[in-house]
Formats: C-alpha cells, sequence, structure tokens
C-alpha cells in the first residue's frame, strides 16, 4: 500500500514546538511513499497540494498529522474524495491539540512521532468504507421551556415539525417570565412573553409536557430516544383557574422567600398551562382543596408516568441557575433582613409578585436607599471565573425603575460596568442622568446596625475604605449551568466549536439554544434559538442523513452462536439465528458488541480490531516516555476533553490517545496487549455515568473493574484506570490522568 504523509506547520502552533522537517524524514522512514510538509495544509492551497499528490503518486492512503480530526477531518475526507480515494483512507495524527499546545519542545517531537508511526500503521490497515443513509424523524424534543425553547418549539412548528417541548416546572415561561421589565427598552416582561407562550400551547404541532424532566438520551442523530418522566401535577385539565376555592382552605401556608402562599396555588397570573398547582413537598394530603373544588380538578390518584419520545433532533434549552447567594456569607443574604437577590426585587417590582409592584421593605416600609452590590457569583476566582453578561444592565434597569417610579436614592457598587450592547452604553449614561450613583468599589462585608444595613466597601478609585448605611441591600447574582447532558465542568452545555459552531455540540443531531451553553440576555437566548431551531430543521428536512460506515458486522466463520453480543446490545441490532446477525440501519456504532465477543467474530469498519492493535503495537515499538502511558478515549466526551485542554494550553503528562467510538468498544485484550508489549499503564477516558451518548459506558465500567481485579491477583494492580468526564471536563481529566501517572511513577521507582 502507497501511503503519503503529509505534515502541517499551521504556523507556528505546531512549528513552534515542532521540528516539522525532522518528522518528514521520520516519516520516509517509516515507509512513506510520500512526504512533505506543509505551512497550512487546510488552506486551499494545502489542499490543492494533497489531491495534486494523491494523482500523481497515485497513493493508497494517506496520514495528515496536524490539528485535532474533530476539526478538519472531514475536510482531509472531502480532498481525498475529489482525488478519487476512498475518503475512509484518510488518518489523522493530532499534533497540534493533543501535542504541540500541550507539551515542552522535547516531549512534544517525541509525541509526535509515536503519533504518527501509529497513524502510520492504522493506515497500513484502513479499507474503503461506503457511507449509509438513514432515515429521519420528523420530530424535535425541546428541553427546557424558557424564551429559547419556546422561541425554538415555535420556529419548528410552523415549519411542520412536530415538537415535544418538555420543562420540569409546573409552568413554561421560564426566568423571563418572573422579570419585571427587560432592558434597555424597559418593556413588561411577562406582557411580550405572554403571547409566545399562550401560542406554543395552541400549537397543535406543540406537545408540552410540563413538570417532566429527561433522565435519559440514547439513540443517534434520526433516531434519539428520550426516556422522561413526568411527576404527577395533581390537577387535571378540568382546571379553570380560579384558584380562590381551592386555595382558600388550603391550611398550609409556605413562604417561598418574599411572601405567603399556600401549598395549592398558581406559579404566577400568566402561567401556561393556567393550571394550579399542588406544592408536593408542603402538602399535608388533607384533600381539602379536592373538596372544594367545583370542576373536579383536583385529582390526587395521578401516578408518576414514564414516558418515551421518539425524535430525530434535540434541542437543549434549559437556561439557566441563579447563583445561590448563600455562598457568599460576607453578604448576610438569608441572616441580614432587606438584603436580596436580583431576581426577588424582580419580583418585588412585578405587578403580578407578591407586593404587587409596590418596593417595601421586611418592616412594610418603602425603602429611601437602596444599594447594588454587582459581581456576586461571578467574576470570582472563589466561585465562578466568568462574567454573567446580563448582571450589570439588569442592576442598572432596576436603578432607573427605583428613581423614576419612587424616587429612592440608589448607588451600585460594581467592579466593571459592562454595556456590550446596541443602545446600552447609552442605558448606562441615561442612570447615571437620573442620580443613579456608580461606585467603583469592592464590597467587602455587610452588618446591621440600628435597623439598617451597613456597607463596608473600599472605593477603588479613592483607594479608601468607607461605611455607609443603606434600607436595603441587592445582590446581583450570577448565572450558573444546570449541568444537564454534555454540559462542563462550570455547568453550561459544551459547543462543538464557540465561534462557527455555537448551535452544536458533539453529539450530531444535539443542538443548544439560549443561557443553557453560557449566560446570556434575552436577546441572545431568542437568537441562539432561532440558530439552534434552523439547524435542527435543516436536519429534519433532508429527511435522510448519511451516516458513518462504522457498523458492526458478524464474520460468520468465526460466530459460534454464543449471544453474549446480544446480550450488551442496547438498541435490539442483533438477533441469533445459530450465528449472530446484525441489522446495519439498527446498529448505533457504540462497539460493545465487537469488544464483548469472546471469538473476535464482530469488528467495525473503521475502528476494526486490525487498526487499533496495528496503532498499540505501533506505539510500543519505541518508548519515548517514562511512564509511557496509552489512553483509548471516547470520540464524544474523553476526546473533546483531550482537546479543550490543548485549546486551553493545559499541560499534562505526555500519554499517547488512541480514538474509540464509545469507552465500550475497548476490548480488555487491547489493554493487556499494551501493558504485555511494555506499555505502563492504560486508562480509558469515557462519558461521566449516565450521560454516555450510547448508554452504555457502564459496560466499560464494569470490564475495567473485573480487569482490575484480575490484575491485582497478578500482582500488577494499579496499571489501570477509568477516567469519566464530559466533553468540558478538561481540568478534570488533567487532574485525575496527572494523578495516574504520577503513581505510576512512584511504582516504578519503588520496583527498582
Amino acid at each position: 500500500m502507497k501511503i503519503g504523509v503529509f505534515i502541517c506547520h499551521c504556523g507556528l502552533n505546531i512549528a513552534g514546538k515542532i521540528n516539522v522537517k525532522e518528522l518528514v524524514e521520520y516519516a520516509k522512514e517509516l515507509g512513506a511513499a510520500y512526504a512533505v510538509d506543509l505551512d497550512y495544509a487546510c488552506s486551499e492551497v494545502g489542499q490543492e497540494e494533497i489531491a495534486k499528490a494523491i494523482v500523481e503518486e497515485k497513493l493508497d492512503s494517506i496520514v495528515v498529522a496536524a490539528c485535532s480530526p474533530k476539526l478538519h477531518e472531514t475536510t482531509f475526507r472531502r480532498v481525498a474524495a475529489k482525488a478519487g480515494m476512498n475518503p475512509y483512507m484518510v488518518t489523522i495524527a493530532n499534533i497540534r491539540e493533543q501535542c504541540s499546545w500541550v507539551h515542552s519542545s522535547n516531549e512534544a517531537q517525541l509525541k509526535a512521532r509515536d503519533l504518527i508511526r501509529m497513524a502510520f500503521a492504522r493506515a497500513m490497515h484502513s479499507k474503503p468504507l461506503k457511507r449509509k443513509r438513514a432515515r429521519i424523524r420528523r420530530s424535535v424534543a425541546v428541553i427546557g421551556g424558557g424564551i429559547a425553547g419556546i422561541e425554538a418549539s415555535l420556529t419548528l412548528a410552523k415549519a411542520g415539525i412536530k415538537v415535544y417541548l418538555v420543562e420540569k416546572k409546573p409552568t413554561i415561561g421560564g426566568h423571563m417570565a418572573l422579570l419585571n421589565e427587560v432592558f434597555p427598552t424597559n418593556d413588561c416582561s411577562i406582557c411580550i412573553l405572554a403571547p409566545k407562550m399562550n401560542e406554543v400551547w395552541e400549537n397543535e404541532n406543540i406537545e408540552v409536557l410540563t413538570n417532566s424532566e429527561v433522565v435519559s438520551i440514547a439513540g443517534r442523530v434520526g433516531n434519539f430516544r428520550l426516556k422522561v418522566i413526568k411527576h404527577p401535577r395533581y390537577i387535571n385539565e378540568n382546571c379553570k383557574g380560579c384558584i380562590d376555592d381551592c386555595s382558600s382552605v388550603c391550611p398550609v401556608e409556605v413562604f417561598d422567600g418574599l411572601g405567603i402562599r399556600k401549598a395549592i396555588y398558581m406559579p404566577f397570573p400568566q402561567a401556561t398551562p393556567f393550571y394550579a398547582a399542588i406544592d408536593w413537598e408542603n402538602c399535608i394530603r388533607c384533600e381539602l382543596c379536592a373538596k372544594a373544588c367545583k370542576p373536579n380538578a383536583v385529582d390526587f390518584s395521578q401516578k408518576q408516568e414514564e414516558i418515551e419520545i421518539n425524535v430525530g433532533a434535540i434541542i437543549i434549552a434549559t437556561g439557566f441557575r441563579p447563583f445561590d447567594a448563600r455562598k457568599k456569607p460576607e453578604y448576610g443574604y438569608g441572616k441580614i433582613k432587606n438584603v436580596i437577590t436580583s431576581l426577588e426585587l424582580e419580583r418585588l417590582l412585578s405587578a403580578s409578585g407578591p407586593t404587587m409592584g409596590e418596593l417595601v421593605t421586611r418592616e412594610g416600609k418603602r425603602p429611601e436607599k437602596v444599594a447594588f452590590i454587582q459581581c456576586v457569583g461571578s467574576r470570582d476566582v472563589k466561585t465562578n471565573p466568568y462574567c454573567s453578561r446580563v448582571c450589570c444592565m439588569a442592576s442598572i434597569k432596576n436603578a432607573i425603575i427605583l428613581r423614576e417610579r419612587f424616587g429612592i436614592d440608589v448607588a451600585i457598587f460594581y467592579t466593571d460596568i459592562r454595556a456590550s450592547g446596541r443602545g446600552y452604553e447609552e442605558y448606562y449614561r441615561r442612570a447615571m442622568d437620573e442620580g443613579v450613583r456608580f461606585v467603583r468599589g469592592i464590597v467587602g462585608s455587610l452588618y446591621e446596625k440600628d435597623g439598617r444595613i451597613v456597607v463596608r466597601y473600599e472605593d477603588t478609585l479613592l483607594c479608601k475604605v468607607f461605611e455607609e448605611e443603606f434600607d436595603m441591600v441587592v445582590l446581583a447574582i450570577g448565572m450558573e449551568g444546570t449541568g444537564v447532558f454534555l454540559s462542563g465542568e462550570d455547568g453550561f452545555v459544551e459547543v462543538a466549536h464557540p465561534k462557527l459552531r455555537p448551535a452544536e455540540t458533539s453529539v450530531k443531531g444535539i443542538f443548544v439554544a439560549g443561557a443553557a451553553s453560557g449566560p446570556k440576555d434575552i436577546q441572545e437566548s431568542v437568537s441562539s434559538a432561532g440558530l439552534a431551531a434552523a439547524k435542527a430543521m435543516q436536519l429534519i428536512h433532508s429527511g435522510e442523513e448519511e451516516l458513518e460506515p462504522f457498523n458492526a458486522y458478524v464474520i460468520e466463520d468465526k460466530c459460534v452462536g454464543c449471544g453474549l453480543c446480544k446480550d450488551v446490545c442496547r438498541f435490539n441490532a442483533i438477533s441469533l439465528d445459530g450465528k449472530a446477525k446484525i441489522d446495519a440501519n439498527a446498529c448505533a456504532m457504540c462497539g460493545a458488541c465487537c469488544a464483548a465477543c469472546p471469538e473476535d467474530a464482530i469488528d467495525m469498519g473503521f475502528f476494526s480490531e486490525e487498526q487499533v492493535v496495528a496503532e498499540i503495537d505501533a506505539l510500543t515499538q519505541e518508548k519515548n516516555a517514562e511512564p509511557l502511558v496509552l489512553a483509548f478515549a471516547c470520540w464524544y466526551c474523553g476526546y473533546s476533553a483531550f482537546d479543550l485542554a490543548g485549546t486551553l494550553k493545559l499541560k499534562y503528562p505526555a500519554v499517547r490517545v488512541i480514538r474509540v467510538p464509545c469507552s465500550s468498544r475497548v476490548d480488555p485484550d487491547w489493554i493487556l496487549r499494551a501493558l504485555e508489549n511494555g506499555v505502563d499503564g492504560v486508562t480509558v477516558v469515557g462519558c461521566r455515568p449516565s450521560e454516555c451518548h450510547f448508554g452504555v459506558n457502564s459496560i466499560a465500567m464494569q470490564r475495567i473493574d473485573r480487569l482490575n481485579a484480575a490484575l491485582e491477583c497478578l500482582g500488577e494492580s494499579g496499571r489501570v484506570r477509568g477516567i469519566w468526564c464530559s466533553a468540558g471536563d478538561a481540568r478534570k481529566l488533567i487532574t485525575e490522568l496527572s494523578s495516574f501517572v504520577e503513581e505510576l511513577r512512584r511504582r516504578e521507582e519503588n520496583e527498582a
């Protein structure tokens, strides 16, 4: 087989750490029929040079040593196809994100040699493959019923696509429904949102599931399966929203942080659906409300339901979680009277809030002097290091309202005012013109004195410490991620590329909208929801999706019909008729069955036994690291986390990485082969428990546990470890990886 090797400089991104010319000569020593370095392999000139070499040199396969395959594998496959080569004869060696960006020059050079040698060995065993097509279900699940979820749902429904809108609360609307006014126009928030909420509820293409949570996601693009738990509301569709009859007889009073409500209540006057809700944690099951309800809408016989939804695409629009101000004890939230959060202020100022728009202290008096403290839970290394984007403008908006509506004296204590949007800077100036006082200062603590709140702060412009009394203090709390599927260390969903693919995730067919991927204001949330809906719509309207030809297949001569493959397949893709048979259209391409087969009678097209074994054997031909550690990284999370570590320039031990479709594809025989050939330690890096794209990484965990138990009996314990992380958990990955390598190093020292 004639193999060409193309090594990219990527400007100084690679060439700044790695001697590219030396790698070209090394590739020739490996037996490359053609080897050359390129300034930028992904550029038009670079692509033309690769295509020209494929044709003129009659190459059968190529290796491109450049950036991550997540960025440009598709690019180089397209180049190969145009030049007449099967696109699956392309192998990528990741010498940027996982090499030059994270290691010293010497480590990077040695690792680059290993990665190119492994890629070359893999290329020797590559085979032409043909893509297959699968039907796309004409339905989308939108997870989260805030403004982003509402906008995405309406956009899709108007295009004739069936939408399942899943919201865990009793009503859709999210945080926006609870706001007073929105900046910079000062429109009534619920006035502009309520019509959209009602439109969602009335749209025949949208099925709204409130009180519901998605507990698992399985399947692939075009055919996802969501398991949804629908919690009982104990209110049926007979509810007229009158609330007075049922709540008046309820003996339970609940303090919700701002006011008193009953255990049966209406979330807010414009709730959608317009049904009452029962606070089950505080309800005492006296059933007086059921007896008082004339329409017979209270139904305590309702049970929890488990629903399965099959969709072609998913949009994650789970929004944000408000920062818990109690994590900043110096501000006395929950202990000092009249210290409230910015979201609580929104409810107090809202005409539909507990005080019907009248701002009063806990003593029932209107405050004369109010302080806003910015960046509570944002731009703080002890809590969240990022900016929450909306806090400055939200505080300015509310400060203007306090000045105009009540004539209250307002001071805003800030680190930096961030007014990044059209009209926002003018809005900031308007606040100053209205008499809002801006103090560039760091508030150190609050304490009570004679019924008032004393704010102790340092004015960083005057470089002096002051104390000032206020009647009320508002903590401008930041946004935190909800920690849902595909989220990173900060709880926000990781996107495929922050600049070029902001609405896509690492899983094809799963998109993200609104603040689920990071702090956003309403305008940005609506825009991102439109983009996510457009991406999903494009996928759905295609009718079919081309799938990678990585499905498992049976080598009939080897199959003994034991059925172990069928036992581990979660997709009902395998049947037994004397021998195993695999339905290629049902196969999710995880590879769990391949690793389970004791006869090696099942293989995959791209992550084949021959290819991976060749990479392992090639790695151990030279020992360029002490200790030498091999990582099998799942494509969706583990490999992405390694790439993110490179993007963040996080230094870590120079482990060598082999990508696999899923951690369940890792055959214990591969691990043993690596250890026998001289690898000091092996780690399997997969998705977090219960977050596996295929839903099968628990199989990998069990295999590792059993393998470790066997190795312990042989006196070889501690040489295999599983690391479970999301695509965004780069720091967690590096911490655990570094710990593992250090243990291996100590082990070697002790043995020596």
